[in-house]
């Protein structure tokens, strides 16, 4: 019987970009990642269509505190009344008390797209939030969580593995890999959102993900991915030319350094697609927009950290 259900979010109005997942354990259940409060019609609606009443549902683990992994964890909370948070302590800190969180978000996105895109986020009760350390194992029916710390795309990040599955949870540290791109065609790049990108760290993530011999990835971005030590390499090397942009912006007024990073990022998402097999359209371009701005933000954010140093 599957017990690992994927739940499509429809992040921003678009198909296959952010899930959900739920897993079933006998007639127990836990959310791993909940996208904003707009999913949650959409995360209720696979309990009611599996049969499981959402007294039943025990954790609302999220791998890190952006808002579409974690935007919607308190509403969740909300409406599942025997549940509790699972989150890096850091994470839990901001769930608690989501001032500073809304506030950083709203610079990034202003006022008006922050509403369309989050809705409200209210604080989660802190009796109701229990933090989890760095390698610790929480045993939940015939399985076992392990929870790795995995900074790189943010330092309050973690990952999950599923010992029944031999699965890993693996948020935004095993980058992004849409369904819906080319076709069908897949394939993998890093994420580099502000304002916690790390390139060394994000490698020792990623290395870190492959040794724990999971046989499968499953990415909040979106869906399952096997075969995880290849695309560790293309990963590694779509870092590699992060890493080497931010180097290279050493002398660049800080003007076009927006320009810059978005002409580097769409170079490297490109060098990934070809070298996976993919022939990128507009569309699909059309569809990596966002992607494209957000990672470039980041890339931006560590060349003027590090020109202050």
């Amino acid at each position: 019987m599957k017990t690992i259900h994927t739940i499509d979010c429809h992040y921003a109005g678009l198909d296959f970009v952010a899930c959900s997942y739920l897993i079933v354990e006998g007639d127990r259940a836990s959310f791993i990642e909940t996208n904003t409060t707009h999913a949650l019609p959409f995360l209720l609606g696979k309990l009611e269509e599996l049969k499981i009443p959402k007294e039943n549902v025990d954790y609302i683990i999220v791998t890190h505190v952006h808002l579409d992994h974690a935007g919607g964890a308190s509403a969740l909370l909300g409406v599942c009344p025997n549940a509790k948070i699972l989150a890096h302590p850091k994470t839990a800190k901001h769930l608690i008390n989501p001032v500073r969180l809304i506030q950083s978000s709203k610079m990034v996105y202003g006022e008006e797209n922050f509403r369309k895109l989050y809705g409200e986020i209210s604080p989660a009760p802190e009796g109701r939030v229990r933090v989890m350390s760095d390698r610790e194992v929480l045993e939940w029916g015939k399985r076992k969580f392990t929870f790795y710390y995995t900074k790189g795309h943010a330092n309050h990040h973690f990952c999950i593995h599923d010992s029944l599955s031999n699965s890993i949870f693996t948020g935004d540290s095993f980058g992004i890999s849409y369904p819906h791109l080319e076709n069908g065609k897949r394939f993998i790049f890093p994420t580099t959102t502000p304002t916690d990108f790390d390139y060394e760290e994000a490698v020792l993530s990623i290395d870190l993900i492959v040794n724990t011999r999971a046989e499968i990835a499953y990415l909040t971005h979106f869906d399952g991915v096997d075969v995880l030590s290849d695309k560790a390499q293309s990963l590694k090397h779509s870092l590699a030319l992060c890493d080497s942009a931010i180097k290279g912006a050493a002398n660049k007024n800080e003007e076009d350094l927006s320009l810059y990073f978005e002409s580097k990022v769409k170079e490297m998402i490109e060098n990934a697609a070809v070298k996976q097999g993919v022939l990128l359209t507009k569309k699909d371009w059309d569809l990596l927009s966002l992607d494209v701005n957000l990672n470039a933000q980041g890339l931006k954010f560590v060349a003027l950290k590090n020109s202050t140093r």
